[in-house]
C-alpha cells in the first residue's frame, strides 16, 4: 500500500517548490513526473548508471537512490538549471559540444551535473581527478575519452579540438547539428514524451526460463482493484499474436499462449493509474506458473531426443549460412603449416542507459505512438500486422534514442502501448525496468567456433575452414541475417583461395538474441585473427606482415568472389599501425625485462586485429528515401528519417545533403524520423546510413541543385545564396535572383522539391555462397596495449591505435567518436562482459567498461574512396567494434604466453590458464 502523501519544499534550479509525495518516493520520481524536470534521466533505478546524477546542496547524489523527503528544505540542481544560470555548466556543455562529448546524449546530464561539481572545488583537475570525479556515470556510446578531453578543455588544459568557422561541407568536423539539445538537458528521450497523468502498463512476465500457465479470473482481479482500467492478454489481440524482423521468421509472439520459452517473456498487461501501477504487487496477479525442464545451452538443444523449443519445428535449428570456395581440404593438405582452434563467447548485453520506453495516444481517430526505435517503418509494419487496422490509421513518430546498437530494431515497448491506447481510448506510458529490458529483450549470439587455417611456407594462407554455432535464444530476431552474414565474413578480410564456412542458429529456452553492433562479425573475428597470431608465429613472420601478405586489395577476389576495382582499404589500415606497432612492442619488451629483473608479476604485450565489414543488407534490397525541398520564404527542408541513435545521422546526412545542394549547412531546417512526414530512409542498422541513405541524400541535393539552375540557366560552378525570399544565383559575374514568393507552393509549402532514392547494388548469394552480398565493406586495424599481473589474472588496457578506412571522412570529429565508442564496446567483450540469464539482470551484477577502463585512444582515419559511396564515403558503425576484441586478445597472449579462446577473460579464467601454463 503506498505511505500518505506528505508536504514538503525545497529549491529547485534557484527557485522554490513545493509538492506532495508519499515517504520513500524517489527524488528522481518527484523531479520528473511531480515538477516536469526530465533531464534527469533515469537508466536503472539503483545507482549503478549515474545518469539520474543532481546535485543537492552542491554535491552530486544519484537522484534514483535518494528519498524526496531528504531534499527538504535543500538546494537541488539539474543540468537544465545550471546550463541557464551557472557559467561553468555553459562552459562544459560547450566544450562537450566542441569535442563530441555527446552522442546518444542520455548519460550526458549526468556527467555534466557530475563536472560542475568538479570543477567548483578543483578549477584545474588532472584527468585521474576528472576520471574519479566522473566515475560513478555510465555511458556507453562515446568511449570516454572525448568526455574527459571536453572537461579537460573547459579547465583550460587541453585545446586540441580548435574552434573553427566550418560552413559544414563534406569533410568539415562540425560539431553535431542536434548537439545543442543533448549538452542542455532538453533532448526528449522515449519515457520524457507522455504526459504525468497518462495511464501506466504493467507487463507481467514469466519467471522461468520455461513453463505453463494458465490465468484465473482476471475480469475479476481488474474490477477489485481500484485504478486498474484493463488486464490485457493474447486473447485480446484482434490482428496476428506474433512478430518478428525476417520475413517467414515472425514466430515471437506478443504475448505468450499458456507456455512461455524464456525468462522474461511477457504473458500479459495490466494497465492503470500510476498510483494504482506503482502499488501493484505482482504475486497478486491471478496465473499459476507450471516451471517445466528447460534448455540453455547448444550441445543440448541439438542432442538427439532434445525438447523443441519449438513445437511445430523437427529439431532446435534455426537456420544455417554457407560460403564455399575452392577445395578447402585440398588447400590445408597442401599447407605447409596449419592451426586449429575452439573459441567461445558469452551472451553480450546492449546495456545502453535508456531502457525500452514509450507513449502512445489517440489523436483524431488514429493511433500514435511515440518511441525509441532504430526503425519507424518497421515497427509501423509491425502494428498493421498485430493491431489488425490499416497502416494508414498508425503514426511512428521517433524521439531521441539513448543507445541502441541493435536491440532498438527490435518490438519491445511498441504493440503493448498501442493495444493499451486503442482499448482504454487513453494516453499510456510504458518504461521498462533496468531488470526487465535485461530479461526480455535481444542479446549478441553466443558463439561456438571451431576453426582451422592452413598457410603455404612463405605465409600466404592456403585454405581456412569455419564452423560456428550461434546460440539464437527462443526466437528467430535478427539471427537469420546473422547466421547468413557469418559466413561471408569469417575469412577477414583476406585473399583466402580455399575456403569453407558454415554458421548455424540454434533454438534454447535463452532469451533471443538479435542484432549487435557487428551481427556475428566479432565473434568470428575473434577465432580468425587468433589463430592469424599463432599462424604467424609458427612460420617465424612478424604479425603485421603476415597480415600485410594476405590483406584484400583491389582487383582480388573475396570468398564470395566479388571483385572490387577500388576502395580496398585494408593493407593501407594495417600500414598505417607499422611505427605504431613497433614502438608498442619496443615498449613492451623493455618493461618486461625490468619487471623480470626486479620480480614484478606485470607483464606488457601488444597485439593487432583487423577486420570488415560490408554495408548494409546482406545480398538484399536495401533502399532509403531523403526529400527536401525549399519554401517561399526561403527556407531549406531537409527531412531526414534516418534515425540518429548517436552515431550522428543528423549531422552527416544533413553535411552531404548541403554539399550537394551548395549551400551551408546551418542553412538547413531538419524534419527528422515521422512515418507521417518523412519518407523512409531504412532501418539504423548494418553501418548503412551514410552510405545508402547519403547517397539518397546527394541525390535529393543535387535533384534540387539542378532545379534552381535550370531556373535561370546557370552553369553547374554556380554558387547560391539562400535569402529571405530570394535564392541569389551567382554564375561568374552574372547574378540572377529568383524570387521565391511568386512561385506556387505544394500542398507541403514547397516551391521547390526533390525526393530520391538510393539502393545498393548487390546480388544475390548461389548455393555455395557466391555472389556480390555487399556493394561496399568498410576496413579496420587496431593496436592493443596491455598491461596483465601474473599474480592477479588481471589485464589493463593501456593503449589502442585504430586504423579506419572510412573511404572519405564525412565528418572526422564523429568518426573518431564512432572509433572510440566501438573500441569501448569491443574492450567489454573480451574483458569483462557476460550476460548469464537469471543472474546478471541489472547494471551492478553486469559490467560494462566505465570511464576508468578505457585507454587513450588513437585514430587514424584512412580514406580509400568507395566507388559507391556518397562522395567515396563507407560506413564505420559496425567495423569500429570488430577488431578490438581479437588485438586485446593477441596482447594478452604476447604478454604471458597464454592463448585464451573464451571470452570474457575474466581475471579468474586467466588466472587459471597461467597456472595451467606454468605447470606444463
Amino acid at each position: 500500500m503506498e505511505s500518505p502523501e506528505q508536504e514538503l519544499g525545497f529549491r529547485l534550479n534557484g527557485r522554490a517548490v513545493v509538492l506532495s509525495a508519499p515517504t520513500g518516493e524517489r527524488l528522481s520520481e518527484a523531479l520528473r513526473e511531480r515538477l516536469a524536470t526530465r533531464d534527469v534521466k533515469v537508466g536503472c533505478d539503483a545507482g549503478d548508471c549515474g545518469a539520474c546524477t543532481v546535485l543537492v546542496d552542491g554535491n552530486p547524489v544519484c537522484a534514483c537512490l535518494t528519498p524526496v523527503h531528504q531534499a527538504s528544505g535543500r538546494e537541488v540542481e539539474t543540468l537544465s538549471g545550471l546550463t541557464a544560470s551557472e557559467p561553468l555548466a555553459s562552459l562544459l556543455a560547450t566544450s562537450f559540444l566542441k569535442h563530441g562529448a555527446a552522442q546518444c546524449g542520455i548519460c550526458t546530464p549526468g556527467m555534466l551535473v557530475s563536472a560542475v561539481a568538479l570543477m567548483r572545488s578543483n578549477r584545474e583537475p588532472n584527468s585521474v581527478e576528472i576520471e574519479d570525479s566522473l566515475g560513478g556515470v555510465l555511458c556507453r556510446c562515446t568511449g570516454y575519452r572525448k568526455i574527459i578531453d571536453a572537461v579537460l578543455d573547459a579547465c583550460g588544459a587541453n585545446s586540441s579540438r580548435a574552434t573553427a568557422n566550418w560552413s559544414g561541407s563534406v569533410g568539415d568536423p562540425i560539431p553535431r547539428l542536434d548537439g545543442k539539445f543533448k549538452v542542455e538537458g532538453t533532448e526528449r528521450f522515449s519515457d520524457d514524451v507522455g504526459p504525468p497523468d497518462a495511464l501506466l502498463v504493467r507487463i507481467i512476465r514469466s519467471p522461468h526460463p520455461r513453463a505453463h500457465f494458465k490465468f484465473g479470473d482476471l475480469k475479476e482481479f481488474a474490477e477489485k482493484r481500484e485504478g486498474i482500467e484493463a488486464v490485457f492478454t493474447a486473447a485480446d489481440i484482434d490482428g496476428r499474436n506474433n512478430f518478428g524482423v525476417i520475413p517467414g521468421y515472425s514466430e515471437q509472439p506478443v504475448f505468450a499462449v499458456s507456455a512461455s520459452r524464456f525468462r522474461g517473456e511477457a504473458v500479459a498487461a495490466v494497465v492503470g493509474t500510476r498510483a494504482a501501477v506503482s502499488a501493484f504487487d505482482e504475486d497478486d496477479f491471478p496465473i499459476k506458473w507450471d516451471a517445466l525442464p528447460f534448455v540453455d545451452a547448444m550441445e543440448a538443444a541439438v542432442a538427439e531426443g532434445a525438447d523443441r523449443i519449438h513445437e511445430d519445428r523437427r529439431e532446435n535449428i534455426l537456420c544455417s549460412g554457407f560460403v564455399r570456395t575452392g577445395d578447402v581440404e585440398e588447400g590445408l593438405f597442401g599447407s605447409c603449416v596449419t592451426v586449429e582452434g575452439q573459441f567461445d563467447t558469452a551472451f553480450v548485453e546492449h546495456a545502453y542507459i535508456e531502457p525500452e520506453a514509450g507513449f502512445a495516444r489517440v489523436a483524431d481517430g488514429r493511433l500514435e505512438v511515440h518511441v525509441g526505435t532504430q526503425t519507424p517503418v518497421m515497427d509501423l509494419e509491425s502494428l498493421e500486422s498485430i493491431l489488425g487496422i490499416d497502416r494508414k490509421n498508425i503514426r511512428i513518430v521517433p524521439t531521441g534514442v539513448g543507445g541502441g546498437f541493435g536491440s532498438k530494431l527490435d518490438i519491445s515497448v511498441q504493440p503493448y502501448l498501442a493495444l493499451a491506447a486503442l482499448k482504454t481510448a487513453k494516453p499510456v506510458r510504458l518504461a521498462y525496468s533496468r531488470t526487465e529490458s535485461m530479461q526480455s529483450t535481444t542479446k549478441r549470439h553466443p558463439a561456438e567456433i571451431s576453426m582451422r587455417i592452413g598457410a603455404d611456407k612463405d605465409g600466404r594462407i592456403r585454405g581456412i575452414h569455419f564452423r560456428g554455432r550461434y546460440n539464437t535464444g527462443a526466437y528467430s530476431s535478427w539471427g537469420p541475417t546473422v547466421i547468413n552474414r557469418v559466413p561471408v565474413h569469417a575469412s577477414g578480410p583476406y585473399a583466402v583461395p580455399n575456403y569453407f564456412a558454415e554458421a548455424s542458429g540454434i533454438h534454447t529456452n535463452c532469451p533471443p538474441s538479435g542484432a549487435f553492433r557487428g551481427f556475428g562479425v566479432p565473434q568470428a573475428a575473434i577465432a580468425q585473427e587468433s589463430l592469424f597470431d599463432e599462424l604467424a608465429s609458427k612460420l617465424g613472420l612478424d604479425a603485421l606482415e603476415f597480415r600485410l601478405l594476405n590483406a584484400l586489395d583491389n582487383g582480388v577476389p573475396t570468398v564470395c568472389g566479388q571483385v572490387f576495382n577500388k576502395g580496398v582499404g585494408i593493407k593501407q589500415c594495417l600500414a598505417a599501425l607499422r611505427k605504431h606497432w613497433k614502438a608498442a612492442k619496443d615498449e613492451a619488451e623493455s618493461f618486461n625485462r625490468s619487471a623480470e629483473t626486479s620480480g614484478n608479476s606485470l607483464r606488457r604485450g601488444a597485439g593487432l586485429g583487423a577486420g570488415w565489414y560490408g554495408c548494409g543488407n546482406t545480398a538484399l534490397p536495401n533502399p532509403s528515401t531523403i526529400k527536401a525541398g525549399i519554401r517561399q520564404d526561403g527556407e531549406v527542408v531537409l527531412h531526414q528519417g534516418a534515425v540518429d541513435i548517436g552515431q550522428g545521422a543528423n549531422t552527416v546526412i544533413p553535411q552531404i545533403f548541403a554539399h550537394a545542394l551548395g549551400v551551408p549547412v546551418a542553412s538547413l531546417r531538419l524534419v527528422g524520423a515521422d512515418t507521417d512526414v518523412t519518407p523512409d530512409a531504412g532501418k539504423t542498422s548494418a553501418s548503412r546510413q551514410t552510405y545508402v541513405s547519403g547517397n539518397a541524400a546527394r541525390l535529393a541535393g543535387e535533384a534540387l541543385r539542378a532545379k534552381i539552375l535550370k531556373l535561370c540557366n546557370a552553369s553547374s560552378d554556380a554558387e547560391f545564396r539562400m535569402r529571405p525570399g530570394v535564392v541569389e544565383v551567382v554564375d561568374g559575374m552574372r547574378s540572377h535572383l529568383i524570387d521565391l514568393g511568386r512561385m506556387k507552393a505544394d500542398p507541403d509549402g514547397y516551391v521547390l522539391r526533390a525526393e530520391e532514392t538510393y539502393n545498393p547494388p548487390t546480388k544475390p548469394l548461389d548455393a555455395n555462397g557466391r555472389g556480390s552480398p555487399y556493394a561496399q565493406y568498410g576496413y579496420a586495424a587496431q593496436l592493443a596495449l596491455v598491461e596483465v599481473d601474473l599474480a592477479l589474472g588481471t589485464v589493463k588496457t593501456i593503449r589502442i591505435v585504430a586504423a579506419h578506412d572510412v573511404g572519405k571522412a564525412i565528418n572526422p570529429l564523429l568518426i573518431e567518436g564512432q572509433v572510440q565508442g566501438g573500441i569501448a564496446q569491443g574492450l567489454g567483450m573480451a574483458l569483462m562482459e557476460e550476460y548469464i540469464p537469471g543472474r546478471t539482470e541489472n547494471l551492478h551484477d553486469y559490467l560494462i567498461p566505465t570511464i576508468g577502463d578505457v585507454p587513450p585512444v588513437e585514430t587514424i582515419i584512412v580514406e580509400e574512396p568507395d566507388e559507391h559511396g556518397p562522395y567515396g564515403a563507407k560506413g564505420l558503425g559496425e567495423h569500429a567494434l570488430i577488431p578490438t576484441a581479437p588485438a586485446i586478445l593477441n596482447a594478452i597472449s604476447n604478454a604471458c604466453g597464454v592463448r585464451m579462446t573464451r571470452v570474457p577473460v575474466t581475471p579468474s579464467r586467466l588466472l587459471e590458464a597461467i597456472k595451467a601454463c606454468s605447470n606444463e
